[in-house]
């Protein structure tokens, strides 16, 4: 038993086990950037001089620096800092401590010890200013930090008192972009500010620098304080009279900015009471600056003169006896008054005669004059727009131009009175003034109402002047009429038979209906005729007729009216016959919206052709023809559903997610058709992935609008969507069919504006039988200009097309330059198209249009890629393919044809 015992125990202790070894984990391996900080400590310390280290500091200043080396890099550059003796080399390192400072993600804290320390043993004036640059980078950084922000603002007020200007224009733009009034300051140095109770205020150590004898720290201060005031901190109004003298400083840039602080002292105590010198009498504070600010318009500075200007517009609490005296020409000739020659017009108007001679004196003086009473200027605002006005610089009179717009339109009696300035602006010799002086007497005319002789003598004359010289603006001044005729018909009433050349005994003749002038007059008279139901009694046969000649040519010109001629009723009764198309013919302010409408029925009516129930019924070899014409209504669909999106402005998401789903209909039909005629298996196949795609790129753009496309055709797809990605091609054709049938008219809701890009070209006008001649193989240039209206970024989408008789097609894209904005939602197109071909026997006509590009990955409304938003780890292969861009053009002019010959080169 012992001996059993025995064998077993050396039985159990001898046995072998084998224990399953464990995989031992992978090592992963971590490829690391070299330092930059150990790169630029080698770099440094292989610089021989001081030179090498500069070159070694510029390049490296030109690499970019990662998050997680900044430190060390601020560090290796602190080291080199303190053991360099050159001012240039450690002028560039505390640039490049502040330019790390603003890496993003990098917090600078950990080195504001160091830059203080920096900053308390510099003694170089240039390298001390620029660290004190650098310590406000830090500060600004560090917005939450109220320790070191307080420390930072008692450096900047310890050197305020160096001698280098620009050390002080630091410490003063620190001050103004850190200083707060929560925080006093408590100085030690003697000389900056005024203690208050053992406190000094920022806004007071800035006021003490105004009268620095340095004029860049004078602007300087000012500036700051302005800092202090847009960071949302109130000015004190002490600082009034200190910045009232800087008016009259010797330098420009120290007045010019003295405007601006005086301006918002004006906005923050309007009705400050403040005393006028010299006098007993005290007056309002934005008046007193009104005043001064009026004065400055007189600087010796142009650009003072500007900035003054533009300031006075934007005082609209001035009182307005203050206002009106900025009109109040009190300039003496011989110690007399001048009169302009619209105040003298309007003397003899309101008189309605000259001196006759009949009465004794009737020209002699009307006043007394005391020389020693006579001023040549009134005090305050006196004469500073007309000084603005006839300034030589065409800046400062733009400038008055628009300080007299904004002025006005706040007020409608001083509209009124600088009416008759604003019509002399019209002849300034700058074409930038004029332009602006219509322009603002188009936004002040609900507050004036132009005279009759102003309407007569002025506007339309010079219009018809401008038309006889430049023929290219007959759309701009036709359209200047019919504004001018709508807003003053009482004033076009009198003028009628002068305008049209009609007597009340005899006839006279038919004027040409090919003269632009003659249309212009019409033009003004038809929409006074709107509002003036006694004006068509003054028109002539032939007026009644040139009326329904316009308004089917120019009926965007021309209003409808109910005018008798020869017992017929010419109100176009079109208007209710439901033709949109007509409807925005007649309505311009519709026809975005109309057009985009029938565009859309349009749409539907191709659709619900093509799917009628006899073309579905009939066996496949018996329906080619019917399927030739699905076919092509389709593709048509798709061409109309790019038209509506892009060419039309104003959509919102509901109407681009409308536009895609009609799209979406007609590819699956464009699929259905491509089974039925029986192309093979692989064209099938990827013709229904590439459709299972579109379906998904529908629902990722068009997510949030899938609630109002309930029951619809892309709502019974999605629902199906699990069907029909594990189904069969042919089957999946069949399901396709079948909701295509079903599916009903989707409403389309419009937005509140739609507007339709549209091009008119104004030259050339294709009216010219003379071919434009020259040698073959050589080019000809033909000018091109056209209006575009409503045209998103024209300088990447508009270009010409040019159409030759032999069918070669030329893509012209016209250069950014060639655009001009001249109002909001239009532009004009003014380039050279240049022309070649070989030779040909007779001229021959070319085709000249204008093409909108479009792109269809270019829409406002896709959404960022799914692989945009992927970790690292994740994979992309289970992702859709994207959706490739269709692009193509859609023409949005009517085409020109011009006649050209190219004739064979002489030998």
């Amino acid at each position: 038993m012992a001996a059993h015992l025995k064998r077993r125990v050396y039985e159990e202790f001898s046995q072998v086990v084998q224990i399953p070894q464990e995989e031992a984990p992978a090592k992963k391996l971590r490829l690391s950037k070299p330092s930059k900080s150990a790169a630029l400590h080698i770099d440094l310390c292989k610089a021989t001089n001081s030179t090498d280290a500069l070159q070694y500091l510029l390049h490296f200043a030109r690499k970019p620096v990662e998050v997680d080396s900044v430190e060390g890099v601020i560090r290796i550059l602190l080291e080199h800092y303190y053991k360099e003796q050159d001012n240039s080399v450690r002028l560039k390192i505390a640039s490049l401590l502040g330019l790390l400072s603003k890496t993003k993600g990098f917090s600078p804290d950990c080195i504001v010890d160091d830059a203080i320390n920096t900053l308390n043993n510099e003694k170089s004036h240039q390298v001390l200013a620029q660290l004190l640059d650098t310590l406000l980078v830090i500060g600004t950084q560090l917005p939450e930090s109220p320790t070191v922000r307080q420390r930072l603002i008692e450096m900047a007020c310890k050197h305020l008192s160096d001698t280098y200007f620009g050390v002080r224009n630091k410490c003063l733009k620190l001050l103004g972009c850190l200083g707060t009034v929560d925080a006093p300051l408590t100085k030690d140095n003697e000389g900056l500010g005024t203690p208050l109770g053992g406190v000094w205020d920022v806004q007071t150590i800035i006021s003490d620098y105004f009268g620095d004898q340095d004029p860049r720290v004078r602007t300087a201060a000012i500036k700051a304080m302005l800092q202090l005031h847009e960071r949302g901190m109130k000015i004190h109004e002490i600082i009034y009279n200190q910045a009232c003298r800087l008016l009259t400083d010797d330098y420009e840039q120290v007045r010019s900015a003295a405007v601006q602080m005086v301006w918002v002292l004006s906005q923050l105590y309007p009705e400050s009471i403040v005393p006028i010198p010299s006098s007993n009498e005290e007056i309002r504070l934005v008046d007193d600056v009104f005043g001064k600010i009026s004065h400055m318009i007189s600087d010796g500075s142009w650009m003072v003169r500007v900035q003054a200007a533009k300031t006075l517009g934007s005082i609209l609490q001035v009182s307005p006896h203050f206002l009106e005296q900025t009109l109040d020409k009190k300039l003496m000739s011989d110690l007399r008054r001048k009169r302009t020659a619209h105040e003298r017009a309007r003397e003899l108007f309101t008189s309605g005669e000259f001196s006759s001679g009949r009465k004794w004196a009737d020209d002699a003086p009307k006043e007394k004059l005391d020389t020693n009473t006579v001023y040549l200027i009134a005090s305050g605002a006196c004469g500073a727009f007309v000084h603005g006005l006839e300034d030589e610089m065409f800046e400062v009179r733009i400038a008055a131009v628009e300080a007299l717009s904004q002025l006005a339109r706040s007020s409608p009696s001083f509209a009124e009175k600088c009416l008759d300035f604003l019509v002399d602006m019209f002849n300034d010799e700058i074409e930038e003034v004029r332009l602006q002086s219509i322009h603002v007497l188009r936004e002040i005319s609900t507050h004036i109402t132009l005279r009759e002789d102003q309407l007569d003598t002025l506007a339309l004359l010079e219009l018809l002047k401008n038309l006889n010289k430049y023929p290219t603006d007959r759309n701009s001044v036709w359209k200047c009429l019919k504004f001018l005729g709508s807003r003053h018909p009482t004033l076009v009433l009198p003028l009628v038979p002068e305008l049209l050349s009609t007597h009340p005994y005899f006839d006279t003749p038919e004027p040409d209906m090919d003269d632009p002038a003659y249309i212009a007059v019409l033009v003004l008279v038809f929409n006074a005729a709107k509002s003036c139901p006694t004006m068509p009694a003054l028109f002539s046969d032939h007026t009644f007729r040139h009326y329904a000649y316009l308004r089917d040519s120019l009926s965007h010109l021309v209003p409808p009216l109910r005018l008798p001629g020869n017992g017929l009723d010419l109100v176009d009764s079109r208007c209710s016959s439901g033709d949109l198309r007509r409807l925005g013919e007649l309505q311009t302010e519709l026809a975005g919206a109309a057009d985009f409408c029938a565009t859309y029925l349009r749409c539907q009516l191709l659709l619900m052709k093509a799917l009628q129930e006899k073309l579905w019924n009939m066996a496949v070899p018996l329906c080619l023809k019917q399927n030739v014409t699905a076919t092509a209504a389709a593709q048509q669909i798709l061409e109309e559903t790019y038209k509506l999106e892009f060419l039309y402005s104003g959509l919102e998401s509901r109407q681009v997610a409308t536009i895609h789903h009609v799209r979406l209909q007609a590819k699956a039909l464009q699929l259905v058709l491509t089974a039925r005629t029986r192309q093979g298996l692989d064209p099938l196949i990827s013709s229904c992935e590439k459709f299972l795609q579109d379906i998904e790129s529908f629902q990722r753009l068009f997510r949030a609008e899938l609630p109002h496309l309930q029951d619809s055709f892309v709502d019974t797809l999605l629902e199906l969507m699990p069907r029909l990605s594990s189904c069969k091609p042919v089957e999946m054709v069949k399901i396709l069919q079948t909701t295509l049938r079903q599916s009903g008219l989707l409403q389309l809701r419009l937005p509140e504006q739609i507007h339709r890009a549209t091009a008119t070209i104004i030259e050339p006008t294709g009216e010219s039988d003379n071919p434009l001649k020259f040698t073959t193989g050589l080019v000809v240039a033909l000018d091109i200009d056209a209006t575009l209206e409503h045209v998103q970024d024209p300088q990447n989408n508009v270009k010409v097309q040019v159409l030759y008789p032999d069918g070669q097609s030329h893509m012209i894209h016209p250069k950014p330059g060639d655009f001009r904005k001249p109002g909001p939602d239009r532009h004009r197109l003014i380039t050279q198209v240049y022309l070649s071909h070989t030779a040909w026997t007779e001229p021959s006509q070319i085709e000249v249009r204008l093409l909108l590009a479009y792109s269809s990955s270019s829409t406002s409304l896709s959404s960022p890629s799914p692989a945009s938003k992927l970790g690292w780890s994740d994979s992309i292969d289970s992702l859709p393919p994207p959706e490739p861009a269709v692009e193509g053009t859609i023409p949005f002019s009517k085409s020109v044809k011009v006649f050209i010959m190219p004739k064979p080169a002489r030998r």
